[in-house]
This record gives structure tokens, C-alpha cells and sequence, in this order.
């Protein structure tokens, strides 16, 4: 899918590498979040970005399991008022990036 398409989508997209830097930022996540993807590139997500999914629930899912396709409920807390999400945790060995995707 390309930049363009991926921004166009009406979730948030976020595409992790396996050092745990930003990737992938889209659009509807960067309106919503209120960053600037060009600020969110390159930095480490979880530790920069989302400390309020650096936990057993998110984080450590991808540290522990190589493949992963899970749809959790969950709440965010930074930056924002507490926000009722559904993230979407996406991992595959043979694949450079782990995505999550937001739906608000």
C-alpha cells in the first residue's frame, strides 16, 4: 500500500521496525494524535511516542511473539483524555515492520 493510501485510510496506522522506531506514521493518526509524522519518524514509539502502550498488553507482545493478529480493547492516556480504542496488533516473522493500527 502506498503513502498515499495509507492515508487516506479512516484508522490510524502506525509501522513499527524491529528496533522499535517509527516507520510508518499516517495521516489520520497524526490528525488525531495531534503529531507531526515528520516528528514521529525515526523515534522510538513506544519509549517517545506512546509510553502509555509500553506495557505487557502492546509492547511486550511484540518482544515476546513473532507472529501476532490480535484486536484488543484498550484505552489511551497520553497527550489526550482517556480514548476507548481497538488496536489491531500486527506481526509477522518474515516481515520487516509490526504494525498497529488505531480505531477511534
Amino acid at each position: 500500500m502506498s503513502p498515499g493510501q495509507l492515508d487516506q485510510l479512516p484508522f490510524g496506522v502506525v509501522g513499527i521496525e524491529q528496533s522499535g522506531l517509527v516507520a510508518i506514521y499516517n495521516a489520520t493518526e497524526s490528525r488525531l494524535a495531534g503529531l507531526d509524522a515528520q516528528s514521529v519518524i525515526g523515534v522510538p514509539f513506544f519509549e517517545a511516542i506512546a509510553q502509555c502502550m509500553n506495557n505487557f498488553m502492546v509492547a511486550q507482545r511484540f518482544e515476546d511473539e513473532s507472529e501476532l493478529d490480535e484486536i484488543i480493547p484498550y484505552v489511551l492516556t497520553l497527550r489526550m483524555r482517556p480514548t476507548r480504542v481497538r488496536l489491531r496488533l500486527l506481526a509477522a516473522s518474515n516481515q520487516p515492520l509490526n504494525f498497529i493500527l488505531i480505531e477511534r
